[in-house]
């Protein structure tokens, strides 16, 4: 029995409300693992249908659950008022049982645009400034504002719309709340993660930097634009600059978490690595996976994401290299399940870069070659007959 059939056996309701609403209404697939719901059941009610309840705060949710791949964030009706719905876009529900939308404040034909824009993926239909600015509700703190108006600029501008170019104009409508309180470890997380899986990850990021918000809470991304790259190597500009352009070359649908999380982090080393004569940035690979650890970590990442993702950083630089290395120096990197992820990794990093993708698919027929080997009863891993 699944948590809504709990919820309504019991005789309580349950409704999408916010970014899941509008999710489960617009053409693109929702790949987020965190569901919010709204229902009028109180926690003493939740408490009795879930054993293995949980109160992460009530600035959060009034309760949550955690499954295998899934976390249930819960709000009670009578905890859950508008001034908890900071933006007009996101007063809007859908009945989980019936699969009805709620629309009270009239936001349907916003939706439409919103449709539109994602299904046109070109030039800015709408104006997200206006999206954002409608529904100013001076109960919410400035931080909870700028994460919520991030999540709009990547779940609904796709990336080459120029949503970007209306990042400064949304950070200064809230430069003059004042915060009360400081977003907790998950919904550090939280945000990080709805970000990451989506289609607009760079906007979202661009107006959390220029809103002072990485700069407080995540220093260790602030910091990549201060590492300053070679124009002829990388043309896009700073490692900041760079680590964003790699959003743009994810495939279509490419909101695999651990991958975007890889290309946000895999040169997050840089501004602590030493440069001396003709090697810049000695060793980022190495001090990066211990910096991507510590970030993770402190966002509370489980161990198997931020195993999965250290993996990736600290071995970004090996795919450019493996048709010259020795196969015994690259075969157990190359037999792990995460080298394809490596390997997309190392494509949008390259195509980024302006580099062109020759060496990507050299090293991609090295690989595929490395497999063919390993199948083949008569043949050693590095293509010899065995005897």
């Amino acid at each position: 029995m699944t948590v809504i059939d709990m919820l309504y056996n019991a005789g309580f309701s349950a409704y999408l409300h916010g970014f899941g609403a509008i999710d489960s209404w617009l053409p693109q697939k929702n790949h987020d693992n965190t569901v919010q719901i709204l229902t009028n059941a109180d926690t003493a009610d939740l408490a009795r249908l879930f054993e293995d309840l949980r109160y992460p705060g009530v600035e959060l949710a009034d309760a949550a659950l955690d499954e295998k791949d899934q976390t249930w964030y819960f709000h009670c009706a009578d905890s859950l008022d508008d001034n908890h719905v900071p933006f007009k876009l996101l007063k809007f529900y859908r009945n989980c049982k019936s699969r009805v939308f709620s629309d009270p404040l009239g936001i349907y034909p916003l939706l439409k645009d919103i449709r539109k824009n994602l299904l046109n993926a070109g030039e800015v239909k709408i104006n997200p400034l206006q999206i954002i600015s409608e529904g100013f509700n001076s109960g919410f703190t400035h931080t909870h504002y700028i994460m919520d108006a991030a999540l709009i600029l990547a779940k609904y501008f796709p990336i080459d719309c120029g949503a970007e170019r209306y990042v400064k104009d949304i950070a200064e409508v809230f430069n003059n709340i004042r915060d009360s309180r400081s977003p907790c470890q998950e919904e550090q997380r939280i945000l990080l993660c709805s970000l990451m899986i989506s289609p607009n990850p760079m906007a979202g990021l661009e107006l959390l930097k220029t809103a002072g918000f990485i700069g407080e809470y995540w220093p260790e991304l602030a910091i990549l634009e201060q590492a300053d790259h070679s124009k002829e190597f990388h043309p896009e500009g700073n490692a900041w600059n760079h680590t964003m352009e790699t959003f743009r070359y994810r495939k279509p649908g490419g909101s695999d978490l651990r991958l975007s999380l890889g290309l946000l982090l895999h040169d997050i080393g840089k501004p602590i690595a030493v440069s001396t004569g003709s090697r810049r940035y000695d060793g980022h690979a190495e001090l990066g996976e211990i910096q991507a650890r510590r970030f993770l970590e402190r966002l509370g990442f489980n161990a198997s994401i931020a195993h999965d993702i250290c993996f990736l950083v600290r071995n970004h630089m090996l795919p450019a290299a493996i048709p010259r290395l020795p196969l015994f120096r690259t075969s157990d990197i190359m037999a792990s399940p995460l080298f394809p992820l490596l390997m997309e990794l190392y494509r949008c990093d390259e195509s980024s870069s302006f580099k062109g993708l020759d060496n990507y698919y050299e090293s991609s027929a090295v690989y595929q070659s490395f497999l063919k080997n390993r199948r083949n009863p008569y043949r050693s891993a590095d293509g010899k007959k065995l005897n």
